[in-house]
């Protein structure tokens, strides 16, 4: 059975990983495969296609992890290596994104998953940092 695990609930905190509000901001449910350690807002995940979880997209991999899909919500642990209990979290799935803040498996970088990400409706686009 997956857990639910989300402390920031009703909370926000500015962190400059939206870059506008020009395109609708959807987000979806979804299940992180456990063992993968703290997972930060911004990163971005691909879906296994042999269980439909989800873990950090690395285009070097060909298990499914390798298509971007959406951008966590919110910073999750899913448990150091060895655990069992996959996590129930949110992603957006949608939206105008901050590509300096988006987090990728290996080497990515936002330019690797760009236009899959724009097929999917999640544009990225150029911002300063936030300072505050």
């Amino acid at each position: 059975m997956a857990n639910l695990w989300n402390d920031n609930f009703g909370s926000t905190t500015p962190d400059n990983l939206f870059y506008d509000t020009k395109h609708p901001v959807d987000i979806k449910a979804l299940t992180l495969k456990a063992g993968q350690g703290v997972l930060q807002r911004g990163t971005v995940v691909g879906i296994l296609t042999a269980d439909g979880l989800a873990v950090l997209v690395d285009s070097s991999k060909t298990d499914g992890s390798q298509l971007a899909d959406s951008i966590l919500t919110d910073t999750i642990d899913t448990g150091t290596t060895g655990a069992t209990e996959n996590v129930v979290t949110t992603a957006y799935q949608s939206g105008s994104f901050n590509r300096q803040a988006l987090i990728f498996g290996g080497t990515d970088t936002a330019d690797d998953h760009e236009e899959r990400l724009r097929m999917l409706g999640i544009y990225l686009k150029d911002a300063q940092a936030y300072e505050g």
